[in-house]
């Protein structure tokens, strides 16, 4: 960088990141991005900052810590392969993020019933209150008997 308008500033950045600059001090101490060239004290970012920003979001999105960010992105020793280095963390991670999905994916079954319920209070909609709907019905409108053996070859067929 041979001048003040090489880079960008941490105002440009955290503009096109969407972050308040504090944030990316606070990434920058915490050790989740590398240290920036200075112009005149200044720091001054390349365009691939956007890319480390753009990554730490994303593992803050699935519930990573700053600790476990940290782990992904920093501490390589040489010739070390990510996928080594990552083994114990990903796999953790992934059971992780593999029940929030099974999470959002029963809640996303709920609202799906939820809007076809044809009941007028909570207390009265079985369907709702199991949390378990049955894919594609609407146990409202169908006899308890019905519900349950609908559920039983639902779970039968996973």
């Amino acid at each position: 960088m041979d001048g003040v308008n090489d880079g960008m500033s941490i105002g440009e950045v955290a503009r096109r990141a969407g972050l308040e600059p504090s944030a990316i001090r606070y990434y920058e101490s915490a050790g989740l991005l590398p240290e920036p060239a200075r112009v005149s004290g200044r720091r001054r970012y390349d365009e691939d900052v956007l890319e480390w920003l753009s990554l730490i979001a994303l593992a803050r999105e699935a519930g990573f810590t700053i600790a476990e960010i940290r782990q992904l992105v920093t501490d390589f020793a040489p010739g070390t392969r990510p996928a080594a280095r990552w083994q114990v963390l990903a796999t953790r991670k992934l059971a992780e993020i593999d029940a929030m999905v099974a999470r959002a994916e029963r809640m996303r079954a709920v609202l799906r019933v939820a809007l076809d319920c044809g009941c007028f209070r909570l207390e009265d909609c079985s369907a709702l209150l199991a949390v378990d709907p049955v894919d594609g019905l609407n146990p409202c409108a169908m006899p308890a008997a019905a519900v349950e053996a609908a559920r039983k070859r639902s779970a039968a067929a996973r």
